[in-house]
């Protein structure tokens, strides 16, 4: 069962997802909170799988309350979905950096809000290759020489490579054709990644990447 954290400071809103979710066999809404703050709280108490966290709210917005639910350790397998009027903004990028597994338009389908939450839940980041695109060419902008160092250097040359494609948003069994490796040794290499440089998923690889420089837009 995927247990789901509503957050949005719109009771409609909350109801609307909540009236979604909760005809689904494999899905439960166990909390809904209408502020980042009461949001994270109610993370605390229910450790939930999916936290579906709306961007611009009152006492603590989305990007705060990611920050923080990343932060805690007690919270690392609670993945945060951000919820969004305006499509990726300076807003939900900074959700990303602290932590986000990716975002939603709140005027999504329903049936592919539906399989965004069930690919949350999997530790899958939801950044499509457009999105990614996006996020590179208006973020991701910095010059080499003022990236930070983000401990690639521990990572092994394969570990790198896969970190490289990830950031170019191929998924484990296009990784692993073009690698000529198995999807198996693909997701250990990223997973390896992951611990390495202490990313919660694949959304933060790809933000380390072109940070770090190892990807840059005109690689592309």
């Amino acid at each position: 069962m995927i247990r789901v954290l509503l957050v949005d400071d719109q009771p409609l809103l909350r109801s609307g997802f909540r009236a979604l979710l909760d005809v689904e066999d494999d899905i439960e809404v166990v909390a809904e909170a209408a502020d980042g703050e009461e949001g994270v709280t109610l993370a605390i108490r229910y450790l939930p799988d999916v936290a579906l966290v709306d961007i611009q709210m009152p006492v603590m917005d989305g990007v705060e309350a990611t920050r923080r639910i990343a932060a805690d350790p007690a919270l690392a397998r609670v993945h945060v979905v951000i919820l969004t009027n305006y499509g990726l903004d300076e807003h939900v990028y900074n959700a990303l950096r602290a932590g986000a597994a990716g975002f939603l338009v709140k005027d999504i389908e329903p049936g592919d809000f539906l399989h965004a939450v069930r690919v949350a839940a999997r530790g899958d980041a939801l950044l499509a290759p457009s999105i990614t695109r996006k996020l590179i060419n208006r973020y991701v902008t910095e010059p080499p020489h003022t990236r930070a160092d983000t401990g690639l250097k521990w990572l092994t040359n394969r570990e790198r490579e896969t970190v490289a494609l990830v950031a170019r948003g191929l998924s484990n069994d296009e990784i692993a054709d073009l690698m000529v490796i198995s999807p198996m040794t693909a997701k250990t290499h990223i997973n390896r990644a992951m611990a390495k440089l202490h990313a919660r998923d694949r959304a933060q690889l790809v933000v380390l990447a072109y940070e770090s420089g190892l990807v840059t837009p005109r690689n592309r």
